[in-house]
């Protein structure tokens, strides 16, 4: 009789830890296990069986989700209706925290056992939600080491697994064999710019980037600019960008962000798990991030910290900077990235900061995350097998 795993991730950030995860399931679980659920192209690369898109789920905010709740919540009664009727051997919650803890609270009452990756920056803000993570979640996985905290003394059993872009991701990066696969030139000034992969975020923050490094370039015209275009849509979207900036150097590649940050010299980067990437890449950056006013204002009056970029929040202070809002400004994200190009002690510091975080995060989360998940299963040997 075989295990049947459910998951869900929700957007691209999820698809990549999701699809890390399930190599590690499938070294750990016996073979013929199934896995399905939403999930991606990474994901969908191993073998997991998407019933819907993960796109379905990629909406961003408070304002511009509330035309896709029907949608979304149609999806998620469906789903649960699938599992309630045939129960999967355990139910994994890949990040996407508004929908996975509506989905795994019936589920665990149900007696399906509810294993949740990522925690939800509970830390940062919304941290209430902790209330409703001990009714859903049998098993927290977090991929920092001061979240394990916060669950214990919330009664919810956690286990800290390391973040698998630390696993993948080289401890020396190689940007010249790096610029040689994606055909830049080997010598010179390279800075990286990655605005988002979401329509609504290339809308907002796709112009004000373009912007900034034009300035830069009229500044320093040496210097040249990559840009990693996540799918043929986002292409699409920049070009009437692009053409109000004819005489940027500016090269636009399809998908591999990776290969872009390991072969630039500085970047300039949208909030979220990019600029964690760009720490362990070991690059000086500029964090930005803009979304509609009001959206903006539930976002500041529900937080807790100062910082919003993830290499910020993990040393406790402003190693980085950040100019989110109507603080990002061409003039000012311009002035930002200079000094972060050019200030050679700063870039010193900052990868020795970006050394120590690296190996912090280093803990082969693969296979750590799947043995507590199968640890969870052997718990609730009755679930799930056919």
């Amino acid at each position: 009789m075989s295990l049947r795993v459910a998951m869900v991730a929700g957007e691209a950030s999820g698809d990549l830890l999701a699809g890390a995860l399930l190599g590690g399931l499938h070294r750990q679980l016996p073979s013929g296990t199934a896995y399905f659920g939403i999930g991606g192209p990474r994901m969908i690369a191993t073998g997991f069986d998407a019933k819907w898109p993960m796109e379905k789920l990629s909406v961003r905010g408070y304002v511009e989700a509330l035309r896709h709740i029907p949608e979304i919540l149609g999806i998620r009664n469906a789903l649960k209706r699938e599992l309630l009727a045939d129960p999967p051997s355990a139910f994994v919650g890949v990040d996407a925290p508004d929908f996975n803890f509506g989905l795994e609270e019936p589920l665990r009452k149900a007696g399906i056992p509810s294993i949740h990756f990522v925690s939800p920056s509970i830390w940062a803000w919304r941290g209430g939600r902790i209330k409703k993570i001990a009714r859903a979640v049998d098993h927290m996985l977090c991929v920092f080491p001061f979240e394990t905290e916060i669950y214990e003394k919330a009664g919810v059993p956690a286990s800290y697994v390391g973040h698998p872009l630390a696993d993948t991701i080289p401890m020396v990066p190689d940007p010249a064999a790096a610029r040689s696969r994606l055909g830049l030139p080997r010598e010179g000034r390279i800075i990286g710019v990655m605005p988002g992969s979401r329509r609504s975020e290339i809308a907002l923050i796709g112009p004000l980037f373009l912007a900034a490094i034009d300035l830069i370039h009229e500044r320093e015209p040496d210097v040249r600019f990559v840009l990693p275009a996540a799918s043929p849509v986002v292409r699409e979207l920049l070009q009437p960008m692009l053409a109000a900036h004819p005489r940027l150097p500016l090269t636009i590649v399809d998908g591999d962000s990776h290969g872009v940050l390991e072969a630039s010299d500085a970047m300039l980067i949208k909030s979220g798990t990019s600029t964690l990437e760009a720490a362990l890449y070991k690059k000086p950056m500029v964090i930005s991030y803009k979304v509609p006013w009001l959206t903006g204002e539930i976002m500041r009056r529900q937080g807790y910290l100062p910082w919003v970029g993830l290499p910020n929040i993990l040393e406790r202070r402003f190693v980085v900077p950040e100019l989110l809002q109507e603080d990002a400004t061409p003039v000012a994200l311009a002035d930002a990235m200079l000094e972060q190009l050019n200030n050679e002690a700063h870039r010193a510091e900052l990868v020795e900061i970006f050394i120590r975080m690296h190996e912090t995060l280093r803990r082969n989360t693969a296979e750590s995350a799947a043995t507590t998940i199968a640890e969870v299963i052997a718990q609730h040997p009755q679930r799930g097998r056919r």
